[in-house]
């Protein structure tokens, strides 16, 4: 009987722990749930060595509109990341909360390299992503950029080295097209047009059927190599430049015929 009784007490005192503790459980549910501790502020910083040029606290409350679920206790940061690494100009974010009500997001932004196809930018990373390009600063001149799906690294590299070796002769790449067939087309600061020909990455046959011909970079040299005498020799200005041809290139003169100039390969 003694230990029936003994069993009985501490039933009892089990059921009433279990009671007192469902009950804190609750008003603690209950407290963190009142709109004492609802998120009132974000701030916003940039990550380290870094600046926020296309980014403010306003404009990013704005983009963020009832997307923020849950207060100061309840809000999950995993979520709330990838909801704020969705909004324009944010390339990655850390989100952290300040007690009592605020939350601290600190931001490596967008660095747009080029706009991209035909309605977004691409980041110096050779990402994509989209935002308004009214909001880039007065003066800004970036390149276009264009090439099939998931040809956006390629793209970048091939323009790198594309304006590395015509940066010496005062130009830039105003527009660079990497054709489905994975063949390049690019558009000079001075106008001129380039039919480079088919990059070395793709994995189909040459269209041109030209066998023997020249490595990418190597046409693109034999040209630049041959630019000073050219300019000098034509006295005006060269419409258009095909270099995919073995032993030399064709070129179209503003207002002349089709010219060629043969060189011997590097």
């Amino acid at each position: 009987m003694l230990l029936e009784a003994r069993l009985v007490n501490l039933l009892a005192n089990l059921l009433a722990l279990i009671a007192v503790l469902s009950m804190v459980v609750g008003v603690v549910a209950w407290i963190i749930r009142r709109p004492y501790f609802e998120i009132r502020r974000l701030e916003i910083a940039p990550m380290a060595d870094m600046s926020l040029e296309y980014v403010t606290a306003a404009n990013l409350q704005t983009s963020l509109d009832g997307q923020l679920q849950g207060n100061f206790f309840l809000l999950d940061l995993g979520a709330a990341r990838a909801v704020i690494e969705s909004a324009p100009w944010i390339r990655h974010a850390d989100v952290r909360r300040i007690w009592p009500d605020t939350l601290r997001v600190s931001i490596e932004e967008q660095r747009p390299l080029a706009f991209w196809n035909e309605n977004q930018m691409i980041n110096t990373w050779g990402e994509t992503f989209t935002a308004n390009p009214g909001e880039l600063p007065d003066g800004l001149n970036i390149p276009q950029l264009n090439g099939p799906v998931h040809s956006e690294r390629l793209v970048v590299q091939r323009y790198a080295e594309i304006a590395g070796r015509f940066a010496p002769l005062g130009l830039s790449v105003q527009e660079a097209t990497l054709t489905p067939r994975y063949a390049w087309e690019v558009t000079l600061s001075d106008g001129m047009q380039l039919t480079l020909g088919r990059d070395p990455a793709a994995d189909v046959p040459d269209p041109h059927g030209r066998a023997g011909a020249l490595p990418f970079a190597a046409r693109i040299d034999r040209f630049v190599r041959a630019w000073p005498e050219l300019t000098r020799r034509l006295g005006q200005a060269i419409r258009h430049a095909d270099l995919r041809h073995p032993n030399g290139f064709a070129i179209s003169l503003a207002n002349g015929p089709v010219q060629s100039s043969s060189s011997s390969t590097p």
